[in-house]
């Protein structure tokens, strides 16, 4: 799995960036807006999602590791392609979606290329639990969610666990998870 791709831009359109790596591969990155234009220099650095289908498989840029996270969550959505998602990511910068699930904004999701009402009903409904604070988590949300399914498969509740976890001092995922039963 390809996570990460630094290189030279050797080509560079609105929607997909042609990176050439130090070992002489040329990647097709495709990009949202927001990280086409943050894409200021012949040097970039762009954390990446692999998707393979059965006819193609496709490399997807991003700039910084919210946006990467927001996409991530929405193509796990049913219905919703990667060209959807990145299109959510052109639309939208992190903090508009996150107020956007936040204040239930329909109007906000339909804005997007490929989103009707149904949809944005459905992407409100399914992300409902998803919060700024989850967005802003970074590199510690590795072990968080680890200890959420670990929780969960308990048969915790998911909103009691996000608020323990949150007072939660440990970073190990072993730690906190002990840590998170003596609060539960």
């Amino acid at each position: 799995m390809i996570i990460g791709v630094q290189g030279v831009v050797v080509k560079k359109e609105p929607t997909f960036l042609h990176v050439r790596t130090a070992s002489g591969i040329t990647y097709k990155i495709l990009v949202s807006l927001f990280t086409s234009s943050k894409v200021t220099s012949d040097e970039v650095s762009l954390f990446t999602t692999f998707i393979v289908r059965e006819d193609h498989h496709s490399l997807f840029g991003f700039y910084d590791m919210d946006e990467k996270y927001i996409f991530d969550t929405v193509i796990k959505l049913n219905g919703i392609g990667p060209t959807t998602a990145l299109a959510v990511c052109s639309t939208m910068t992190s903090a508009d979606f996150a107020n956007a699930l936040a204040s239930q904004s329909v109007e906000a999701f339909k804005k997007v290329p490929g989103i009707g009402p149904k949809s944005a009903k459905r992407i409100l409904v399914e992300l409902s639990d998803f919060s700024l604070d989850s967005l802003q988590a970074g590199a510690k949300s590795s072990s968080h969610t680890e200890a959420t399914l670990a929780l969960e498969s308990l048969g915790f509740k998911k909103e009691r666990i996000k608020k323990i976890l949150l007072s939660c001092k440990s970073s190990d995922t072993t730690e906190l998870i002990k840590e998170a039963l003596k609060k539960l």
